[in-house]
């Protein structure tokens, strides 16, 4: 691999975790946020709502401009793009222009990741694609941590808004990038030989050119969108029903998160290696049937101890496999559309599953913790049902080399 190569690849998975730090800086410091901005429950409850609104603009957007123009130039813009919104969060002194710019931030984050993806896809050979976005998925994990460290030396010290200041990381590695990286020289495997043309620039309805493409987007969208709803289930309400069923401290809880993003890390890497060696079919359904079974067992504990071990085991499967959608989508659509096909069902996904928090609390009030597992666990359901329609996912249509649906 040449060294500029190197470097972008590098460029491309460190943006993608500094893009999870910044969006977790809101989870470490919403409480503070509503209480110096005196904000109520439902005010709050839509600063979430307005950064998921954001990324579907930005993953539709960018997903169309990546593959109509050079992609290493359209990711350098969508980092900027969250880093800048990220840390002028530092001057919000209301919650109108909180709003704004955690939707512009949105808008960066949701155009990064397929941008991302697709350039990673030119540049490693697509037999590896699972393992390297694996690796990505990992990264952001890690920047998760850091945004929990973070949070944790500075925010006592500077107050919520000093957090935000570090929302402008990324423009340093940005800057870099532009002096030591040549994008004109990125190598992209499968690129097409004759530049597009103005009268042919890929499009989103692409998507659903022919009926088997149809299937597969929507397909993968309903799988992405469970995904995403399983994940705010996991992260937003378990640590809140186990303080409640096991009486657990915040502490108790926070080791549990810690555990959690463990077990998704370790997640990620096996899914990573067994997606390339396995395929889709076998990787996606061993590992829905693990979350839903993993996810309804989960009511069993009833120690600190086997909550922390429980959450290990739930996020190696249920957010083990979200590296592979991008997998998937990477090596199934036409290398034109790929950065659309990636951000368009990813952030799809997101907006629609974001909403998975909003029915648990409903659930909650009207029936109870049981009840919530037996929901999530029907989800991952209806996910294996879905993945075993495709049949694009048969080990015998799906592979690598071919690059693309015919």
């Amino acid at each position: 691999m040449k060294t500029n190569d190197k470097r972008v690849l590098g460029t491309a998975i460190l943006g993608s975790g500094l893009d999870d730090m910044n969006v977790m800086f809101l989870s470490f410091s919403l409480s503070s946020i509503i209480a110096d901005l005196n904000l109520s429950g439902s005010e709050a409850g839509w600063i979430g709502t307005i950064t998921n609104l954001g990324m579907l603009v930005g993953g539709l957007l960018f997903g169309v401009l990546a593959d109509r123009y050079n992609k290493f130039h359209i990711f350098k813009i969508t980092v900027l793009i969250f880093s800048l919104a990220t840390g002028f969060i530092f001057f919000v002194d209301n919650i109108y222009i909180l709003y704004l710019l955690r939707f512009i931030s949105g808008v960066g984050v949701g155009g990064e990741y397929g941008v991302a993806i697709s350039i990673m896809a030119g540049i490693v050979p697509l037999n590896k694609m699972g393992r390297i976005a694996s690796l990505n998925g990992i990264v952001g994990q890690i920047g998760s941590i850091l945004a929990a460290i973070l949070a944790a030396l500075i925010a006592p010290r500077l107050g919520w808004r000093g957090l935000f200041l570090f929302g402008f990381l990324p423009v340093v590695l940005i800057v870099w990038a532009h002096f030591f990286i040549d994008a004109p020289a990125i190598t992209e495997t499968g690129a097409e030989t004759t530049p597009q043309t103005e009268k042919n620039p890929p499009q989103i309805k692409e998507l659903f050119a022919t009926p088997q493409l149809s299937r597969l987007t929507l397909s993968l969208m309903l799988m992405a969108t469970i995904q995403i709803a399983g994940y705010f289930g996991m992260m937003n309400w378990l640590p809140t029903m186990m303080q409640s069923q096991l009486g657990v401290s915040v502490s108790d809880s926070s080791q549990w998160m810690i555990a959690t993003i463990i077990g998704m890390c370790i997640g990620m890497f096996v899914f990573g290696q067994m997606i390339d060696r396995i395929g889709p079919r076998k990787s996606f359904g061993s590992f829905l049937i693990c979350s839903a079974l993993s996810v309804y067992l989960f009511t069993l504990a009833n120690t600190t101890f086997t909550m922390i071990l429980g959450g290990a085991v739930v996020g190696f499967f249920v957010n083990g496999m979200f590296t592979g959608y991008a997998t998937v989508t990477t090596l199934l659509y036409p290398q034109r559309i790929r950065t659309i096909a990636n951000n368009t069902i990813l952030n799809v996904g997101r907006a629609v599953g974001g909403f998975s928090s909003v029915i648990i609390g409903m659930i909650l009030d009207h029936s109870g913790i049981p009840m919530v597992m037996l929901f999530l666990a029907s989800l991952y359901g209806v996910s294996l049902l879905t993945m075993l329609s495709i049949p694009d996912l048969k080990k015998e249509n799906y592979q690598p080399s071919t690059q693309a649906v015919k």
